[in-house]
C-alpha cells in the first residue's frame, strides 16, 4: 500500500470516508440515530467492532443533548477523560466538565470511611446542583456505585456513558447498568476506555454545534 499525502485538514474527512466505506463493505448499516457516535467511536479506536458492541437506551442522545444545550455537569472517572472531552460547546451553554478523582479530600475521605475513591467521586457528582452526565472510561467500581447510589435514591444522573476497558467486573459492571433505567450508552464486552468516553460525548456535542 503506498504512502499518500493528505492535508492535515482533510485527515478527519479522509478517515471517515474510509470508514463509510468499510462498513459497507461489511454489510454493516449503524442506525442513522447513533451513526455519527458509532462512526467516531471507530475513529478514535480504529476498531470496528463498535460497530456492533455499543448499546443505546431509548432516547439517550436527545436526553443528552438536551442537558448539555441546559448546561449540565460531565463528570469524567479519569483525568484522562476529562483532557479529552472538547469542552467549548459545554461550556458555551454554562456546563463544566469534572472529574473528583484526584482529589486528596475524595482520597482521605475513602480512607476514613473504608470506600473506594471511585464512590466517593460518584457521591461527590450526586450532589451538583444541575443535569449531571457521567463518563466512565475506565472504572467498573464507577458504574457500580452509581447503580447503588441510583437504587438508594441518591443519584439519577440524566444520562451515563458506561465504557470501561478491561477483564475484571467490567462485563458485570456494565450488564449491571444496562439492567438498570438510567439512560445510558453502553460498550458491551471488554473494550472501552477513557479515549471512547470523551469521544462518544465530543460525538454528541459536535453534532450540537453543527445545529446551533
Amino acid at each position: 500500500m503506498a504512502f499518500s499525502e493528505v492535508r492535515p485538514a482533510d485527515i478527519e474527512k479522509k478517515s471517515f470516508e474510509i470508514i463509510t466505506e468499510e462498513l459497507r463493505e461489511m454489510g454493516k448499516t449503524p442506525d442513522p440515530m447513533y451513526e455519527h457516535i458509532i462512526k467516531r467511536c471507530i475513529h478514535t479506536s480504529a476498531d470496528f467492532e463498535y460497530a456492533d458492541s455499543l448499546y443505546f437506551s431509548h432516547d439517550v442522545e436527545r436526553k443528552i443533548s438536551d442537558a448539555i444545550r441546559n448546561g449540565a455537569y460531565i463528570v469524567t472517572d479519569t483525568s484522562m477523560a476529562k483532557s479529552g472531552i472538547n469542552k467549548k460547546t459545554i461550556e458555551f451553554f454554562g456546563g463544566q466538565v469534572l472529574c473528583f478523582i484526584g482529589d486528596e479530600s475524595v482520597a482521605q475521605e475513602a480512607r476514613e470511611r473504608g470506600l473506594t475513591r471511585s464512590y466517593v467521586s460518584m457521591e461527590r457528582a450526586s450532589k451538583l446542583d444541575g443535569p449531571v452526565i457521567v463518563a466512565v472510561g475506565n472504572a467498573p467500581t464507577a458504574l457500580a456505585s452509581i447503580c447503588r447510589l441510583h437504587e438508594e435514591g441518591r443519584f439519577d444522573p440524566v444520562a451515563v456513558i458506561g465504557v470501561p476497558v478491561g477483564f475484571v467486573n467490567v462485563v458485570e459492571a456494565k450488564e449491571m447498568l444496562m439492567d438498570t433505567d438510567i439512560p445510558c450508552i453502553v460498550a458491551r464486552g471488554r473494550k472501552g476506555g477513557s479515549n471512547i468516553a470523551a469521544c462518544i460525548i465530543n460525538a454528541i456535542q459536535y453534532k450540537i454545534r453543527r445545529e446551533v
